[in-house]
């Protein structure tokens, strides 16, 4: 019986990344279809908490504990762990997240071991000797399916490509030690986080979007009003970004943010291609343009036709009056 390992990528608050709890659930569902064993691994300065939040996703886990993981760049530490790890027990596929972190993990270790990359997955099934991955490319336009040549391998999954599910009974935390050779030390040297920003968009599950035409930064003030009464995040396309009128942390699209709300309402969105890759997967699109014939109607759910500050003005005043 092989071997699925989900590598956990540390969250706000010595907690898991979000990210990491979905590729938990993706991997108990390819085990159970399998029959390959589950693990996931927790490599952190205090590795119980992320652990035990891990085990509820998966029937095993292994926590390793390293103090440097706490001070130098984990991407670095966890690797070297990884490596040592897998020589003793020699996974059929490795799953981390295609963030930052996962994919410095993703690449140190295929350096340290050998095994292959494939990048930014949007799904997994197993063929053969081996499993299939399923990616996203040219912008969303191609959807691809790729193997590796030795039947073992790394693989990054994007965000949202499924829903973060508990299993229904937790599995076991063991500590594990393993000899490292270490790397020369990654240093942290400084840490930004953005002022004034909210929960991440990323685990919204209301989102409302502003592309060009909400017209410039006051045309966000429609926007911001709808996500509050909605209880919700606000979201932009990179036109929107690029021209200064919303921070890059509320990006979305192919060089943004990867979202899957239960609602999204764009607001002056054309949903070009590289936007669409980025919100495709919500629960149900609402859509606010000018245009019947933008491409944004092809994927929406429903779309209004109509001014956006007049529509949004409308729905705003219904939604305060409901709750009045």
């Amino acid at each position: 019986m092989g071997a699925l390992w989900v590598v956990a990528e540390p969250g706000p608050e010595h907690g898991l990344a979000k990210i990491s709890t979905e590729i938990a659930t993706l991997t108990r569902e390819l085990g159970a279809s399998t029959g390959m064993e589950v693990v996931g691994v927790v490599i952190a300065a205090e590795p119980a908490e992320p652990a035990a939040e891990l085990a509820r996703y998966v029937p095993r886990v292994l926590a390793i504990q390293d103090a440097d993981a706490g001070v130098l760049a984990w991407s670095a530490i966890a690797a070297v762990h990884l490596a040592a790890l897998a020589e003793a027990d020699v996974p059929d596929l490795v799953l981390v997240g295609s963030g930052p972190d996962g994919r410095d993990v993703a690449g140190a270790l295929s350096a340290l071991t050998g095994l292959g990359v494939l990048t930014n997955a949007t799904g997994v099934a197993w063929a053969g000797d081996g499993p299939i991955v399923e990616m996203s490319v040219f912008g969303g336009k191609l959807q691809t399916s790729s193997v590796f040549t030795g039947g073992r391998g790394i693989m990054t999954v994007r965000p949202s490509v499924t829903t973060a599910v508990p299993a229904g009974t937790a599995g076991t935390v063991a500590a594990r030690t393993v000899s490292a050779s270490p790397l020369p030390p990654v240093r942290v040297v400084d840490r930004v986080s953005e002022a004034g920003v909210a929960a991440p968009i990323e685990e919204a599950k209301i989102i409302v979007a502003g592309g060009r035409g909400v017209g410039g930064p006051a045309g966000f003030d429609i926007v911001e009003q709808l996500a509050e009464a909605l209880g919700g995040a606000v979201g932009a396309t990179r036109a929107a970004v690029d021209s200064g009128w919303i921070p890059y942390s509320q990006q979305i699209g192919q060089t943004g943010k990867i979202v899957k709300p239960e609602l999204y309402l764009a607001l002056g969105i054309s949903g070009a291609i590289q936007h669409k890759v980025g919100m495709q997967t919500a629960g149900t699109i609402v859509a606010v343009n000018r245009d019947p014939d933008a491409p944004i109607a092809d994927f929406a759910d429903l779309l209004v036709v109509g001014d956006l500050f007049e529509v949004g003005s409308a729905l705003l005043e219904q939604l305060r009056g409901r709750s009045g």
